[in-house]
């Protein structure tokens, strides 16, 4: 069994542009970048009501570089777009999974339908770090909808779980990573018992969004709280004591130094002025319209 490490609880909220009121639920400076790693940081967005509006609501052009962008929408509807042309809409269970690698400028909006008709918004954004043989990859983006992520049951009707990224009872996730990176969304029934296994050696954290879990028999866990493993072990057993919605994240740890500033993490302070002087540049390229 994986002994757990500790447990984080949930710092105060705050807006993201105008769009998303967000809780930080785990950050690198916070944590330690050594202690999360390839992890960086997990905002969860919401669950927050709209009202209708003419003008989408969301976060205007801004750039990142050096690692990427996980959003995954539990309600609501978000629209993308990005300097290498990329964009899309995503809604309930779908996911945007964007590299900034060698830099990239990005916007995200509430979509016009669901700016137009209002409503309830909840989403979680992660961000992954790149090694630093990455960290100058091309910007990319993948667009993940519900439909191609495999859901698997855990057994005794205790829930299931959506493979976003990596394996899980021999269903790969439809995300492409540049390290080994696991990333389940689970649901679990009120009542029941799963146990989950995860590589030996990965950095491990179970993030409570919503409902209470026991785990390991020992430790009950409440909303928006995140749970760190010690990274020897393969095992961890959950016990719902009410419907819940957790996020499985597991991940080999990048051995190499984290220094981050605002958008851009890389490998040292030089690195980080140099992304900074490239983005002033315009080296990270330009919005269309």
């Amino acid at each position: 069994m994986k002994k757990i490490r500790r447990v984080y609880s949930a710092p105060h909220g705050h807006w993201v542009g105008d769009g998303f009121p967000v809780r930080s639920l785990f950050t690198y400076d916070r944590m330690g970048a050594e202690t999360i790693s390839p992890f960086l940081m997990l905002d969860h967005a919401g669950p927050f009501s709209f009202k209708p509006a003419k003008r989408p609501r969301g976060v205007g052009q801004h750039p990142h570089r050096g690692f990427e962008t996980v959003t995954l929408v539990y309600e609501g509807e978000l629209e993308h777009r990005d300097s290498t042309g990329s964009g899309g809409r995503i809604g309930e269970g779908d996911v945007q999974w964007m590299t900034a690698g060698a830099g990239i400028i990005h916007e995200e909006f509430h979509s016009q339908a669901f700016t137009e008709q209002g409503g309830r918004l909840e989403m979680v954004q992660l961000w992954v770090n790149l090694p630093a043989r990455d960290k100058d990859a091309p910007a990319a983006y993948q667009t993940l909808l519900d439909a191609d992520i495999p859901s698997v049951a855990l057994g005794g009707e205790a829930g299931h779980a959506r493979v976003v990224a990596g394996r899980y009872l021999g269903h790969e996730g439809p995300a492409s990573t540049f390290t080994p990176i696991n990333l389940w969304d689970v649901r679990m029934a009120a009542g029941r018992h799963a146990t989950l296994s995860v590589p030996e050696g990965h950095t491990t954290l179970l993030v409570v969004l919503e409902g209470t879990v026991q785990v390991n028999g020992e430790t009950v866990v409440r909303d928006e709280a995140v749970v760190s493993f010690e990274r020897r072990g393969e095992m961890l057993s959950l016990e719902a004591n009410n419907d819940a919605k957790l996020l499985l994240l597991s991940g080999e740890p990048i051995d190499e130094p984290v220094v981050g500033h605002g958008p851009f993490v890389m490998n040292s302070v030089e690195e980080t002025h140099q992304a900074f002087a490239d983005f002033q540049l315009g080296k990270y390229g330009a919005l269309n319209g």
